[in-house]
């Protein structure tokens, strides 16, 4: 198994051993129940898919109970799957606990979604300056400047730097280290700062062997 679904849980510090305060976003990742086994030959790939959370029963779907009842289970607000190596040591309906996937000292990548921040202008979304405060500068402070050119291209490039919307995507920070592992209670604690909000679904998965 190469990764876990969460919930971030917001940010608290640790000490080292040595004194040195380690910065930190504490994530409950499961228990994650599985919920289906994907094979070779019937799927053309292998993977696990767990579940996460839980949803009321009258806003799931009726295929989505029949799909988690069997597994035993009320449906799940998240479903998600991973890779692999040996799918045959797991068995539908049971639970893996974080203290047998991940380990402190791991290194590892964690998907979220930003938080949304609406119609933003080119300052809050980009960063621009602004124009001056003063020197005839007339009902113009916040704006982007100009955007265009002279008659060839004759165009607006794409990706060009202007208000618009702004969060609300899918993020994912790469090579976060892993401080400390709490099977007990479920919870990870992993240095630095990982995308999204309190309360939001975070997919916390290995660094594949190769990559730096």
């Amino acid at each position: 198994m190469n990764g876990l679904i969460g919930k971030k849980l917001g940010m608290s510090q640790i000490f080292a051993a040595d004194g040195t305060l380690i910065p930190v976003t504490v994530i409950q990742a499961g228990p994650c129940t599985i919920v289906q086994k994907k094979t070779n030959p019937r799927d053309g790939y292998s993977a696990i898919q767990l579940g996460f959370g839980t949803r009321k029963l009258q806003r799931a779907s009726k295929p989505l109970i029949g799909h988690c009842k069997k597994a035993n289970a009320a449906p799940f607000a998240v479903l998600r799957e991973f890779d692999t190596d040996d799918i045959d040591q797991y068995e539908i309906g049971g639970a893996v606990n974080v203290a047998t996937v991940f380990a402190a000292g791991e290194t590892v990548d964690v998907i979220g979604t930003t938080k949304g921040r609406g119609y933003s202008g080119v300052i809050k979304r980009h960063g621009m300056s602004g124009f001056p405060g003063s020197r005839g500068t007339h009902e113009y402070f916040r704006h982007g400047g100009s955007i265009g050119n002279r008659s060839y291209p004759g165009r607006i490039f794409k990706g060009k730097r202007m208000a618009g919307q702004y969060g609300n995507t899918r993020v994912t920070t790469t090579h976060l280290r892993v401080v400390d592992v709490r099977g007990e209670d479920n919870l990870l604690f992993i240095r630095g700062v990982v995308p999204g909000a309190r309360g939001g679904v975070v997919i916390i998965r290995k660094v594949a062997v190769g990559k730096k």
